[in-house]
């Protein structure tokens, strides 16, 4: 496996959310949770180089205040077309192979980052984008895509549709036609992508990321995925916090347009 030159993980974020206001900015660990998130991905041996990507908002001006106390990189962009985000960032410094990953998921595990990184790169630049989301099967929350630059260059062209534009992928993973597309899924051969949520879009997402933090950081800072899911085997209390909420993703509001997507990847409220 031979990793390209100029790796780049962007972490899309912002202060505005609907939900849950401020969500990347509560505290975790003593830290605010964006970066308890950038230092989990830090852990990933493939990651490149690790930039949030934040609005030109006003209101996302702590994040970059925030980033610039961390020592963490940090760019400013179109603050709904995250596509154009993703790809001005990815030619500003020229990258070869560039990591999407939400701000959203704080218990990411970097060996899941590297374990994409690594099938991305395993027969010979066969692919164009890698994910573990289509299908996925990993908890929600573990969410990895990977692409080329000359397929986010593509896509940035290409993609017209609002949804295209704001969710930055969808382009190149309905077009299988256009693109090389492959997908990695959770070795144990489960999938919990529908079941477990640990991911932040909600209140009670909160309580149990803020939960699986108390319980596991302070005697491992490096606790992955399996650590979390014997807490849970032990604890069913905390898997029922945010349990309501399992299955439910943006799918769901855009299932009328998605050609790739079918109504059980996704539940309503």
């Amino acid at each position: 496996m031979q990793v390209p030159a100029k790796v780049l993980t962007i972490i899309q974020a912002r202060t505005g959310s609907s939900r849950l206001p401020g969500k990347i900015l509560l505290p975790l660990a003593g830290k605010p949770l964006l970066i308890r998130m950038v230092e989990r991905i830090r852990k990933s041996r493939l990651c490149g180089t690790v930039t949030v990507a934040t609005t030109t908002e006003s209101a996302d001006d702590d994040v970059e205040k925030l980033c610039m106390n961390e020592a963490i990189s940090c760019f400013r962009g179109h603050p709904t077309d995250l596509l154009d985000r993703h790809y001005q960032l990815a030619k500003k410094i020229g990258a070869d192979l560039v990591l999407k990953i939400p701000s959203d998921c704080p218990l990411i595990d970097p060996a899941i980052i590297d374990k994409g990184i690594q099938y991305f790169l395993s027969e010979d630049s066969k692919y164009d984008y890698v994910s573990n989301l289509h299908p996925a099967s990993y908890p929600d929350g573990n969410d990895v895509e990977i692409m080329s630059f000359q397929s986010l260059e593509t896509a940035w062209k290409l993609a017209q549709r609002d949804l295209e534009r704001e969710h930055t992928t969808p382009y190149i993973w309905e077009n299988p036609g256009q693109f090389r597309i492959g997908n990695f899924a959770w070795e144990s051969g489960k999938d919990y992508s529908m079941s477990h949520r640990w991911t932040i879009d909600y209140p009670e997402d909160y309580t149990f990321i803020e939960k699986i933090f108390a319980e596991l950081y302070p005697s491992n800072p490096n606790f992955g995925l399996s650590d979390i899911l014997h807490l849970l085997a032990e604890r069913p209390d905390i898997f029922e916090i945010n349990s309501k909420y399992a299955g439910v993703n943006w799918y769901r509001n855009h299932l009328n347009e998605l050609k790739t997507i079918k109504p059980e990847q996704t539940k309503h409220l």
